[in-house]
């Protein structure tokens, strides 16, 4: 980074700019707290550019990945006693609820 990169300071207006471009509405003092924020994450992604990375091949995924695949089996599952068997209240092999409508039972 060179000096005048180094001195180079956000200012309010930019932090505003960029707020607009994301569809942000920050009052001032929002604006006051998010500028020197901002500035340290600008610092940082410039201190990044710093490292030769010429020699690395780009990834999407820092380890391989790979697919694991299984057979379909079917198998037969009774869903509906397991939910039953977790339901506060069942009647006639069915969940019981009270009234909706006020109805009388």
């Amino acid at each position: 980074m060179t000096e005048t990169e180094n001195n180079k300071k956000l200012s309010k207006e930019d932090v505003q700019k960029v707020s607009e471009l994301a569809m942000l509405n920050l009052d001032e003092s929002q604006v006051e707290a998010f500028t020197p924020q901002l500035e340290s994450i600008l610092d940082l992604a410039s201190e990044l550019d710093a490292f030769d990375l010429d020699k690395f091949e780009p990834t999407a995924h820092p380890f391989g990945l790979q697919n694991v695949f299984r057979d379909d089996e079917i198998e037969r599952v009774d869903v509906k006693q397991g939910a039953l068997a977790t339901a506060p209240d069942v009647e006639a092999n069915q969940f019981k609820v009270p009234p909706a409508l006020g109805e009388e039972r």
